[in-house]
């Protein structure tokens, strides 16, 4: 398996776990809340699952790669913004810093 492909199946995991969990865990739905941002809340998780199933379409269609990685990175790098307003600190904001890069990163390598 080839570092590209690791990349993409770590980030779809990840953004498949936080999209579900918020169904599942009260604490992800007042983490909206606590950002003021419960009206777009489940926007941002329709977002992360598509996002997330885009990246392995993308694994045979390289658009959809782009798109998906490109969207996701753009999408963490509004968490980090929240997180900075809010106050965060760097270990809570680790998460998003880190999907962020490593969309990025997908997104920059997959670029032919």
């Amino acid at each position: 398996m080839s570092l590209l492909n690791f990349c993409i199946f770590i980030s779809s995991l990840a953004f498949f776990a936080y999209g579900i969990s918020y169904f599942f865990s009260p604490h992800m739905q007042s983490e909206f809340k606590r950002f003021g941002l419960e009206r777009i809340g489940m926007l941002t998780i329709v977002l992360e699952l598509l996002g997330a199933s885009g990246l392995l379409c993308g694994l045979v269609y390289n658009p959809i790669l782009l798109l998906s990685s490109g969207g996701l990175a753009l999408l963490m790098f509004f968490g980090v913004l929240v997180r900075i307003k809010s106050k965060d600190s760097l270990f809570v904001s680790l998460p998003a810093l880190f999907l962020m890069g490593l969309n990025l990163y997908i997104f920059i390598v997959s670029i032919k």
